[in-house]
């Protein structure tokens, strides 16, 4: 039997990246999907890659309301919802994000917003939901190695820092909170992994030559959005149900190698 046969799953952020590798792969466990996108284009390109057994929605992570969609879409479309998968996030450099004596009122806004704010309302809704239910669930967050292990000199944005390590603050009281609903919380952590928001790093040889001293499993690169699939199709699934309130650093080795900033 598949996996994740049975499972209807909601990915909020799943049109593009890590979360649309995640719907793939959790199609290919057996679930159902529902993904959701802020760019109508990546919405209408990911419905129609994932086929009949997803449903793909436009909306902004950061609406209360979309969250809650997403989940009444599953309910309606596949009769159930038994995990939600928050990926939606990125980076606030360009609006104020940096260093903490730079960071911008407003670039401190927007990335709370953006990061933390947006996983707020999708677990909020998605306890609700399974309160309603009666049933247990799996809730699995994106967070970042730099929310626990930094990097001064080539990642120095503290409110994206702030807000992936209050993920894990949130997700660990939560986890010890609703155990006793069999609903269980967990977090996904990668290191620099080859996406859209990665673009900036990945087109800097200085810090890809960094990267090289931090992330030197598989032949020393850059990770790729498919090495974090397995991770979260186990988190989603039954063979984690005595699992709650963990950090799964996937990272090429960034937490235990030292790094190398040279010249």
């Amino acid at each position: 039997m598949s996996t994740l046969a049975s499972k209807v799953l909601v990915v909020i952020g799943g049109t593009t990246g890590i979360g649309l590798s995640a719907a793939e792969a959790f199609l290919a466990a057996g679930a159902k999907v529902v993904v959701v996108g802020r760019n109508a284009g990546n919405v209408r390109a990911a419905q129609k890659s994932l086929g009949e057994s997803a449903r793909a929605l436009a909306g902004d992570a950061t609406n209360p309301k979309t969250a809650a969609r997403a989940i009444q879409t599953a309910v309606r479309s596949f009769g159930g919802f038994h995990g939600l998968y928050h990926v939606a996030g990125g980076s606030g450099r360009k609006k104020g994000d940096g260093p903490l004596h730079e960071v911008t009122d407003d670039g401190w806004e927007y990335t709370l917003n953006l990061n933390l704010t947006s996983l707020f309302h999708s677990n909020r809704a998605a306890v609700a939901q399974f309160l309603r239910q009666k049933t247990g669930g799996s809730i699995l967050n994106m967070s970042s190695v730099l929310g626990f292990s930094p990097s001064p000199r080539f990642f120095a944005t503290h409110a994206y820092a702030a807000t992936k390590a209050a993920a894990i603050g949130l997700t660990k009281s939560a986890a010890s909170f609703y155990a006793r609903d069999n609903i269980r919380f967990n977090v996904i952590a990668p290191a620099l992994v080859a996406t859209p928001m990665s673009e900036r790093a990945r087109n800097d040889r200085r810090i890809l030559d960094f990267v090289a001293t931090k992330q030197q499993l598989d032949g020393v690169r850059i990770g790729r959005p498919g090495e974090l699939d397995a991770a979260a199709v186990y988190l989603m699934s039954d063979e984690s149900n005595f699992v709650t309130g963990q950090v799964l650093a996937v990272d090429g080795g960034w937490c235990v190698s030292e790094g190398q900033s040279g010249d």
